[in-house]
């Protein structure tokens, strides 16, 4: 197993339930493809770099966890139709 890192950047106009609903159906996702979540971060609310669809604002999480070489690709292709994901990222996490 594999130590991954999803970072999601979530509409701020949505109210803290849906958001909470968004985050939940990513880690489902994550255990629906053999993985294992092992950390979230909740890093708040911040100011986007860019504009996103006439956003300036966006909550941003971080979802570790461990899955096979194979479940990170599934986990994207299912993050990237999800309402309420501006952006998305997963990242193999350094081996310490």
């Amino acid at each position: 197993m594999n130590k991954y890192e999803l970072a999601l950047v979530v509409n701020a106009k949505i109210d803290d339930d849906a958001r909470t609903a968004t985050v939940e159906k990513a880690k489902e996702t994550i255990a629906r493809y053999g993985g294992t979540v092992t950390n979230v971060d909740e890093a708040g609310k911040k100011k986007l770099a860019v504009e996103i669809n006439k956003m300036t604002e966006a909550y941003y999480y971080f979802i570790q966890f461990e899955a096979n070489a194979d479940a990170p690709a599934q986990v994207e292709a299912d993050v990237r139709i999800m309402d309420n994901v501006l952006r998305f990222l997963v990242v193999r996490a350094n081996e310490q």
